[in-house]
């Protein structure tokens, strides 16, 4: 198996607006190998975000080609592209994006249901919704609402989501935006720890401290990548977390509740 999983070339992407194009990504080369942990950093309209959202299925690119865990999916079909979603990669976003009136466990379960490849028992699929939620500290929470549940938690339970499905990659969009400083801590211990058992994490931030918690830092600028550098020696949440006092709390976003 090769230790790449995500590999671009010559990936362009232009929006046409009216008559005006916008070029949001320049042909862009890149490669991603299994198990790093990689944060993209941008200003707005620098491309990275577009970045994202091709290495998410969630749009094709103008041009150049993208192989995910090995296949080929530029010129995918949306249906195409909604499997490979299911099956390969797993989205956290800042905003938590939960169904506010199903329970953490429910909530989890979803991406089972749309996984069209997999073939389970609704039983099945509660383990593996629980396990999900084991992995993220939250068994005992399987029964709260969202709105049970604080803002930590509740991001907590969309990383079992993401999860669930043990995609090839989390993709992450600003996960701690939304959080208080310790509450972001916690999210990104997860995350590295997920990442030392092997998962392959990318993450959008616009913050640097968040940054330095990953291995590798890529910038984007006008659409084109202008730096990609190693992270000597990335922040260990858990430590930070062991030596910072229970008060601390200045603002990376919003409040957690």
């Amino acid at each position: 198996m090769s230790s790449s999983l995500i590999t671009v070339k010559g990936l362009a992407k232009t929006y046409k607006m009216g008559s005006m194009e916008v070029r949001a990504l320049k042909h862009l080369d890149l490669t991603i190998d299994r198990g790093e942990f990689v944060a993209i950093m941008g200003p707005s309209g620098s491309g990275k975000s577009t970045f994202m959202n091709l290495v998410g299925c969630l749009d094709s690119p103008s041009h150049g080609s993208y192989r995910l865990d090995g296949i080929e999916v530029a010129n995918m079909t949306d249906d195409e592209l909604a499997a490979i979603r299911s099956q390969k990669i797993g989205f956290v976003f800042q905003t938590f994006n939960l169904i506010p009136r199903t329970t953490a466990l429910v909530n989890v379960q979803l991406p089972l249901w749309y996984n069209r490849t997999r073939q389970a028992t609704a039983a099945e699929n509660t383990a593996a919704a629980r396990k999900a939620l084991t992995i993220v500290g939250l068994a005992s929470r399987e029964d709260h609402t969202p709105n049970q549940l604080s803002g930590g938690q509740q991001q907590r339970v969309a990383i079992a989501r993401a999860l669930v499905n043990n995609p090839a990659v989390l993709l992450a969009d600003e996960p701690t935006g939304a959080l208080d400083t310790r509450t972001g801590e916690e999210i990104m211990a997860i995350f590295q720890r997920l990442n030392r058992a092997g998962k392959t994490v990318v993450m959008v931030t616009h913050e640097p401290d968040i940054a330095q918690h990953a291995k590798r830092i890529i910038h984007f600028r006008d659409g084109q990548l202008i730096s990609d550098e190693r992270v000597a020696e990335p922040i260990d949440a858990r430590v930070w977390l062991a030596d910072a006092p229970p008060e601390a709390g200045m603002m990376h976003g919003a409040a957690s509740r």
